[in-house]
């Protein structure tokens, strides 16, 4: 499924919530690989043009195909019958990827359509590893919310760890981790 809106649109959206200290350095790109069977590809957030977080379909998909095949390996459960628990099954493994910071193109679509229709105090409440980067990145999280973030920072997964560190050094907090 491509993105709707379209991309330039949203690109265009999210940068604007980008910081000012970091709005040069921190860039999101869509690569949609047309020869692909549904046209997705990737989606990947670039810091100073080196690639931070790179959001693969294809590799999110093989991983959450194995995943499921460990659960089931776990419940000794090889009945492919059941639809609702097929389902269960995939969803508690695309569920334990995006804890693991791995995630496909469409989760990235996913975390920016949650992102845009929500506030950012309950965005910052999210625990959604997506959401709460862009949460990081965002300008209308000033100083003193980053600050408050210190100790819970460290309960987090360390790609947002990196997003919060990188945020305080662009804004001269100099926090240690």
């Amino acid at each position: 499924m491509l993105y709707s809106p379209k991309w330039s649109k949203a690109k265009k959206n999210l940068k604007s919530f980008i910081c000012d200290t970091l709005r040069s350095r921190v860039d999101f790109q869509v690569i949609n690989y047309r020869r692909a069977h549904d046209q997705l590809g990737r989606a990947v957030i670039t810091v100073d043009k080196v690639e931070k977080l790179s959001m693969c379909t294809i590799t999110a998909e093989r991983k959450e195909y194995n995943n499921e095949q460990d659960i089931r390996i776990n419940l000794g459960d090889w009945d492919f019958d059941d639809v609702n628990k097929n389902l269960s099954l995939q969803n508690q493994a695309h569920e334990q990827l995006k804890k693991e910071g791995i995630y496909g193109q469409y989760d990235f679509f996913s975390a920016l359509e949650e992102y845009f229709n929500s506030s950012i105090k309950d965005s910052l409440k999210s625990t959604d590893i997506l959401i709460k980067i862009l949460c990081i990145l965002d300008r209308r999280v000033g100083k003193r919310t980053l600050l408050k973030m210190k100790e819970s920072i460290l309960t987090e997964h360390e790609l947002v760890q990196e997003f919060y560190k990188l945020r305080c050094e662009a804004e001269d907090m100099y926090i240690c981790l």
